[in-house]
This record gives structure tokens, C-alpha cells and sequence, in this order.
């Protein structure tokens, strides 16, 4: 079964990738042009629902399985932010990294090193004849300063529950148990399992 990610993500495409070894797996950036999808939804589900639903009508495929990911990081001493900003934390054109010390800055400025923190992850599956989509969550803590140098993203200031080390310290494997993204994933598996 083929499965077309909704994303040019490297990181996501490698996270699902891992995940979903029985699947042939493939960004629809390598079947047609990336082009812009606006994400005008206020959830995460709503996101991944514009994404894939995009992403299927562009490849002008009755046959193709597509599937989204939008997720992103909720700060508690934030109220919650930047959640489905996180990846425009900084700004429209930020990338990875202005996103990521925009946080540890928003975080510095709060006059605090750490706070409770959790990542969302909704997974969108569309097929000619399906919507569906399913969450995953992660629950710890952001950190004012960065540790690691593995993952993407925010994983770097993040540390998991009952973990002591960040995303970006952690191995894959250690980390692709826990994240948010693969328990979504998880949860989404079971759906294609019954298409």
C-alpha cells in the first residue's frame, strides 16, 4: 500500500518513514511541485484536514491514501502558545532554528528556566472514500536553553515525562516510542489497516 505524506517535512517523512516500514511511503513532493496550502483551521485537526485533502485533490489520484501531520508545541507559562503557530512561531518565512529560540526567548522573558509543556499531534487520512483523523500527545517540559543536537524542531529545549534528557539527546528509537507523532501514528494504522 502506498502512502503519500502531505509534507516536504524531512524530519516528519523520516519519523513516519521509521514507522510505517510495511508501507511504501512517499512526500508528495516527489509525484508533483510543492505549492503553498493555507492553514486557516484553528486546530490541529483542522490543519491536517487542509493538508491532505490538498494534497489528494492535486494528485488527481482516485486510488492514492494521503496522510497529514500538524502538530506543534503548547507552553503552559505561555498560555498555551505558540500550539498551531509553532511552526510560524517567529514569523512566516522562520525556519527550524528562529522558531525554536523565539520560544526560548518567550520562555527567558517569563523569568523562569522551565515550564509544563505538551506536544499535540493530529493525523489526517483522506482517500476517495474516508476522512479520518486521530491524535497523539506528549507531555513535559520546555526548557529556557537547548540540549542535543538530534530530532528537529523544538526537540532540542523539550524533555519528556519520566525522561531527563531532550528529544535532541534522546536516540530515535527511544524517542519514536514516546513522541506524540507516533502515537497518532499508532492510532492512524489501525485506520489504514481497514481500508
Amino acid at each position: 500500500m502506498k502512502l503519500v505524506l502531505a509534507t516536504s517535512n524531512k524530519g516528519k517523512v523520516k519519523e513516519i518513514k521509521a514507522l510505517y516500514k510495511e508501507y511504501e511511503v512517499i512526500a508528495y513532493s516527489e509525484l508533483i511541485d510543492e505549492f503553498e496550502i493555507i492553514e486557516d483551521a484553528d486546530t490541529f485537526k483542522g490543519n491536517a484536514l487542509i493538508k491532505a485533502r490538498a494534497v489528494y485533490k492535486s494528485l488527481d489520484d482516485e486510488d492514492v491514501i494521503v496522510i497529514a501531520d500538524d502538530s506543534g508545541i503548547s507552553v503552559d507559562i505561555l498560555d498555551g502558545k505558540p500550539g498551531i503557530y509553532s511552526a510560524r512561531h517567529a514569523g512566516v518565512n522562520a525556519n527550524d532554528q528562529d522558531n525554536l529560540y523565539k520560544l526560548i526567548d518567550d520562555i527567558k522573558e517569563k523569568d523562569v528556566k522551565s515550564s509544563p509543556a505538551h506536544y499535540t499531534a493530529a493525523i489526517a487520512i483522506v482517500t476517495k472514500n474516508i476522512e479520518r483523523s486521530v491524535h497523539g500527545w506528549m507531555y513535559g517540559t520546555a526548557l529556557s536553553e537547548t540540549k542535543g543536537d538530534g530530532g528537529f524542531g523544538y526537540d532540542s529545549m523539550f524533555i519528556p515525562l519520566e525522561h531527563d534528557k531532550t528529544l535532541g539527546e534522546l536516540d530515535d528509537e527511544t524517542k519514536n516510542n514516546l513522541s506524540h507523532r507516533a502515537k497518532a501514528l499508532k492510532l492512524a494504522k489501525i485506520i489504514l489497516q481497514t481500508l
